[in-house]
């Protein structure tokens, strides 16, 4: 499973679907800030499925602030980190995953790409799409493995 996974859009549609076209991923995660941009996804790629999570620009969304949810036997937790103070450190949203017992944690806010491991942990942030170097990533589902790689439009 190819799991195309974005924050921070800010608006920039060009950038989503030049993301989606490119990588033609099963799944899109969109990790908040204009959690709306997923309606281009959803309107010129309906047939892939679409999770989001609402940031700290998205106050109006009736979206929720977290997502859980289990793939292919791998538990993940995605939010967009400004309820966990990720720009100050990653121990509270860090030990939020732990708590929860998840295999891959999803956050972005920061606007700058993160992989790393911690406490059997898969920590991953895009970085933004919308803005900057218009980052991005995607995952890769197989065999009991999640694969991440960090990519750039």
């Amino acid at each position: 499973m190819r799991i195309l996974v974005m924050s921070d859009s800010h608006g920039n549609k060009d950038a989503i679907l030049y993301a989606v076209a490119i990588e033609s991923p099963d799944l899109v995660l969109h990790l908040g800030d204009y959690d709306r941009d997923c309606a281009v996804i959803e309107s010129d790629y309906p047939n892939i499925p679409v999770r989001s999570v609402r940031g700290n620009c998205d106050r109006s969304s009736p979206g929720p602030d977290t997502d859980e949810f289990t793939l292919l036997g791998k538990f993940f937790f995605m939010t967009h980190g400004n309820l966990y103070s990720v720009k100050t450190g990653l121990s509270s949203i860090v030990n939020a995953a732990a708590c929860r017992g998840v295999d891959v944690l999803l956050f972005g806010h920061t606007h700058r790409q993160h992989h790393s491991q911690a406490h059997g942990i898969t920590i991953i942030n895009p970085g933004s799409l919308g803005m900057g170097k218009k980052n991005y990533a995607v995952l890769n589902l197989r065999n009991g493995a999640v694969e991440c790689e960090l990519k750039s439009v």
